[in-house]
């Protein structure tokens, strides 16, 4: 099967006024086929929302390749590039800040057709009626404007924008995160059904385990710009292989849970500095199994079964500390 998005190094690196460069996206690759979810999970900074963004084209990516639907978005410029689109959308985190205060529920969700001039112009407003209900908002809703809506409402015209346009490929950066957490489920299952119904395409950027594995068939790990970990769904949460990965389960474990914290899998300091990225891996200043190999040298991507692929030395070797850590995350 051909890919709908194939990713191949990316790269976004963004220069600063002192001479030097942040990386905040180095080298990341990955393929999504038509009907799937691509999770991209990780701890703030790690690089995901810039990789959603430059998805975009919101921000130019120095190196690599963004190919959707056999279309190279990343050589594509003004036009070229605006006549493309409607094939791809998104669902911003805060629903509120992405939208304009002054438009109508309506006037926001209709705007992206009038803008690419999708239809017949008097059929764009029945259009913008089948949006509202596929989001379970009542038509009557388009004269409100925003403020007048909750934050899962919001969010729900959020998406029913994104999808007005028929696109392919909808990029949702951690689009449940600023609601409460009841509202984060009807938001997620809402997302699994419109897919369900419309045979949508996601790439789902979020820092949450629990919620990449309800809504995608396929999750990477990323850490300081990089991927660690790249797996299907299930095959990650069974047998997860890189040491960050089990820090971010280990992270997920209910409050409830009854394994001591003294038991748990933990890992301490900060991050390094994306200005200046450690030459081995990247990881290794804070796992607690590195050696003097994992921080001279970068690790190389094994590929094990199902074609669950580790940026580790060690990938293999290591046994979990928890080996329940994978049934507590689930």
């Amino acid at each position: 099967m051909t890919p709908l998005l194939d990713v191949q190094d990316l790269k976004v690196h963004f220069p600063l006024a002192n001479g030097s460069t942040v990386h905040a996206v180095d080298g990341v690759s990955f393929q999504v086929n038509e009907g799937d979810s691509f999770g991209i999970v990780g701890e703030s900074g790690s690089g995901k929302s810039t990789t959603a963004q430059a998805l975009m084209r919101l921000v130019d990516p120095v190196a690599g390749s963004i190919t959707l639907d056999k279309h190279d978005l990343g050589r594509l410029e003004g036009e070229a590039l605006r006549s493309l689109r409607h094939m791809l959308q998104m669902v911003f985190q805060d629903p509120y800040s992405s939208l304009n205060p002054w438009l109508r529920a309506g006037q926001a969700v209709r705007e992206p057709l009038d803008l690419m001039g999708l239809g017949p112009a008097r059929g764009r407003d029945k259009r913008v009626d089948e949006m509202f209900r596929a989001v379970g908002l009542h038509p009557d809703a388009k004269r409100l404007f925003p403020h007048q809506f909750s934050g899962g409402q919001r969010q729900r015209l959020c998406i029913a924008r994104a999808m007005v346009t028929e696109p392919r490929l909808i990029v949702c950066d951690e689009p449940v995160s600023a609601l409460d957490v009841a509202i984060q489920a009807q938001i997620l299952n809402l997302l699994k059904k419109l897919q369900a119904e419309k045979h949508l395409t996601y790439v789902f950027i979020s820092h949450d385990l629990a919620v990449v594995q309800h809504l995608c068939t396929h999750v990477a790990v990323m850490y300081l710009g990089e991927f660690v970990e790249t797996a299907p769904t299930q095959e990650l949460f069974a047998n997860a292989k890189h040491p960050y990965t089990w820090s971010l389960m280990a992270a997920a474990l209910s409050p409830d849970d009854t394994t001591p914290s003294t038991e748990r899998f933990t890992v301490t300091g900060e991050p390094p500095s994306p200005i200046n990225p450690p030459k081995g891996c990247r990881f290794a200043g804070r796992c607690p199994f590195a050696t003097d190999t994992c921080r001279a040298e970068k690790p190389p991507v094994k590929t094990f079964a199902e074609g669950h692929k580790v940026a580790c030395h060690y990938a293999g070797e290591l046994t979990p500390p928890l080996p329940e850590l994978a049934a507590h995350a689930a």
